[in-house]
């Protein structure tokens, strides 16, 4: 599927309308100059186009599979790990100190969506590399960073996370894992484990896994689990792959999409592993990874969201239907309103996600440089609509993209379908979009939404520049919400918690488009397109709020068997 990797759009979003220059003004990340910025992006841009875009089809069509207990990936996709590992496109937010590049968050954010949307089932493999390698650098031992972190950044090694188990889904505590000391200091995990993208690959020289498990004296709950470093093959002496640990992946699951990327049923028999973090303070490191992973996925949605935006677009202007509504028009599906429409959406939507996203990152590099606790709430108040808001996104403008085709966006062939297939799974990961609402309305407003207020006073202050009464009145009205659902019981705040997500995302999104609409002096392509989103969009967040704050008395007031009659 051909693909333009939109690197002229991150330039702007980075000067125009998420301040990346506050971050390269710090003296952590000084060295990452415009210039080289952009640079960075081009050429990842160029290999996105060139070496990835070319195997979403092939992995979609010839997927990965296990062959007496190897697996075996896509045609061309070690081709297109090497390109990212060589590229150093892995390590570029890691430690200079362990061979990593130490450039912002902001432009791994970029590099990472061209990737996804170039090809998603392979991108998910180095994006578990990078969470894992955050993780490390947190938590892990220094003989461990030692060991471990430059063989995964540079991508000889591949990493993973162990978390699910079939009989715990969401409930993580509710793991069976099983960690027993040894005498050396290591540990034997034994256990299964589900769902594990890229569980195990045919390119790289080593498979890492953190596999949260439970020592022998730990509590119910996530408060017994502990965290462990638990590799396919045990590194010896020298750092080479030794002796193979005793694993192995017992099946790859069937999908509706991403069948290029295996997802294994894991088993443990009294592998050995190292752990990482203190005993019973597995979750804690695990949200490490976890966190990095969730902006990770939420810009996987949007990856998605641009390859079906720029699909759909190709096919409207050249599918000739009907007679055109408009004088001069081009004779093809794109003169007609509802197609106009559509795309129109999609377009405003990924411009607001892809915001979003980079804002988010934005204020993770502002935490690390600054160590300001503004930033790093702000940051982690983002989170999670970044992670819900993306991938929901993504599903949304891959369904338009399937209309725009009509009837043959139904039919494999078109390519249109895959886009949908493949980024469904995305709303579910990293904790699904439901945990993320909740979370935001509970973790998130532990301060009484103090972060909330304060991102509330920046898009305050963007109305009043752009004298934009409908972006003052939606950010009046969830200011006024966010006050209400403070002070409502937390299955309350519960039952409303996906619509208030939703509305954060919009009015933020009117926050994004607004500021690239008066960077442009209300004239340019951008200054068109927010008013789409502005006259549309924006407006949804008032019925949004309604339900937010209708409380949970109504849901239950249907009884289990009324809603099975």
């Amino acid at each position: 599927m051909p693909y333009t990797a939109p690197v002229s759009e991150f330039d702007f979003l980075y000067r125009h309308v998420v301040g990346l220059d506050r971050v390269t003004a710090t003296d952590r990340y000084a060295e990452a100059t415009p210039d080289m910025v952009t640079a960075i992006l081009t050429e990842a841009g160029k290999m996105a186009e060139t070496v990835l875009a070319p195997l979403n089809r092939v992995g979609d069509q010839t997927g990965a599979r296990l062959e007496n207990g190897v697996v075996r990936t896509s045609p061309g996709f070690a081709e297109g790990y090497r390109a990212i590992a060589e590229g150093g496109y892995i390590g570029m937010s890691a430690d200079v100190e362990n061979g990593g590049l130490g450039l912002p968050m902001a432009v791994t954010t970029a590099v990472n969506e061209m990737i996804g949307s170039a090809c998603l089932s392979l991108q998910l493999n180095p994006l578990m590399t990078q969470g894992q390698i955050e993780a490390l650098e947190h938590h892990a031992s220094d003989a461990l960073k030692v060991l471990y972190l430059p063989k995964l950044i540079s991508g000889e090694w591949c990493g993973t996370m162990n978390l699910t188990e079939a009989q715990a889904g969401s409930d993580v505590g509710a793991l069976r894992t099983k960690a027993e000391p040894n005498d050396d200091g290591t540990y034997a995990i034994t256990g299964q484990k589900i769902y594990i993208s890229w569980g195990d690959n045919d390119f790289s020289e080593n498979v890492c896994h953190l596999v949260l498990a439970r020592l022998p004296d730990g509590v119910p709950g996530t408060k017994g689990i502990s965290l462990f470093l638990v590799p396919k093959f045990i590194p010896d002496a020298g750092g080479a792959p030794g002796k193979r640990n005793s694993l192995g992946v017992v099946s790859l699951e069937h999908k509706m999409g991403l069948h290029g990327s295996p997802t294994a049923v894991m088993q443990y028999d009294g592998a050995t592993g190292w752990m990482v973090g203190k005993p019973h303070g597995g979750m804690a490191a695990m949200f490490t990874m976890m966190n990095n992973a969730r902006l990770g996925v939420g810009v996987q949605g949007i990856s998605v969201a641009e390859g079906a935006y720029q699909h759909a677009l190709a096919y409207a202007m050249d599918r000739k239907q009907g007679r055109s509504p408009v004088d001069g028009g081009t004779g093809t599906i794109i003169d007609h309103a509802d197609v106009r429409r559509m795309l129109a959406q999609m377009k405003a939507e990924t411009f607001a996600a892809r915001a979003l996203a980079l804002d988010n990152a934005v204020s993770i590099d502002m935490g690390h440089a600054t160590g300001e606790e503004a930033w790093k709430a702000r940051a982690a108040l983002l989170t999670p609509v970044t992670k819900a808001h993306g991938t929901q996104t993504g599903i949304d403008v891959s369904q338009l993209g399937i209309q725009v085709h009509g009837g043959m966006g139904y039919i494999e062939e078109t390519g249109a379908a895959q886009f949908l297939r493949d980024v469904r799974v995305t709303a579910i990961y990293e904790g699904t979009n439901g945990i993320q609402a909740m979370d935001l309305v509970a973790r998130k407003m532990m301060d009484g939404g103090a972060a909330m207020f304060a991102l509330l006073d920046e898009v305050d202050e963007t109305a009043q520049q752009g004298d934009h009464a409908g972006l003052a009145e939606a950010a009046k009205s969830l200011r006024s919400a966010t006050q209400t659902l403070v002070a409502m019981e937390m299955n309350d705040r519960f039952a409303g918690a996906m619509p208030y997500l939703t509305a954060v995302a919009r009015v933020l999104g009117g926050h994004y488009h607004l500021k690239a609409s008066l960077a442009e002096g209300g004239t340019g392509p951008r200054s068109r397109l927010a008013q789409v989103f502005l006259a549309r969009l924006l407006p949804e967040a008032h019925g949004l709020l309604a339900q937010a704050t209708a409380g949970a008395a109504d849901l239950y007031g249907l009884t289990a068997e009324e809603l099975s009659a």
